[in-house]
């Protein structure tokens, strides 16, 4: 690719009206605010804007609060989510990614109000509905957690 010219599957940034429409979550289950880059069928670059108004701050630990670390699982989850959505073009159809596993999990360093958690997410396996991923989770360019884990897009349970 010569300078200035864009990958066809890159996209980016995304704001957090895109992200709406392609995530279910909302406030205060939501944890991803930005998207930063993202390649179809391939990987993204995400934002969690910690900020000390999160709610489980006032529990997670009062003096000393620090993000629960099952939190940051579900951000980079979220990301992930973000990826598939985009990747198989549904955005807006009401799917639903699903938490099939996760594995090897390794929390590296505390997240602390103030910062900004980049969430690295790349697909490792894609197969119909099924996508297993790779995700770390940075702090300022050092590793706060990593894990891999297993979602599968399905629609929404019927009433």
């Amino acid at each position: 690719m010569a300078d200035g010219e864009k990958d066809a599957g890159a996209l980016g940034p995304v704001d957090i009206r895109r992200i709406l429409t392609l995530l279910p979550h909302r406030y205060p289950m939501l944890l991803v605010d930005r998207v930063e880059s993202m390649v179809k069928d391939t990987s993204i670059h995400a934002v969690k804007a910690v900020t000390m108004n999160e709610p489980f701050f006032q529990g997670h630990f009062p003096g000393r609060p620090i993000m629960p670390g099952v939190l940051i699982v579900e951000a980079l989850a979220q990301a992930g989510g973000i990826l598939a959505v985009e990747s198989l073009g549904l955005g807006g159809s009401g799917k639903l990614v699903y938490f099939m596993g996760i594995d090897g999990v390794k929390f590296r360093k505390p997240v602390e109000p103030g910062v900004l958690l980049d969430l690295h997410v790349t697909i490792l396996q894609a197969k119909r509905n099924i996508c297993k991923f790779e995700g770390k989770a940075m702090l300022g360019g050092q590793l706060a957690t990593e894990c891999q884990f297993t979602a599968m897009i399905a629609d929404p349970p019927s009433d």
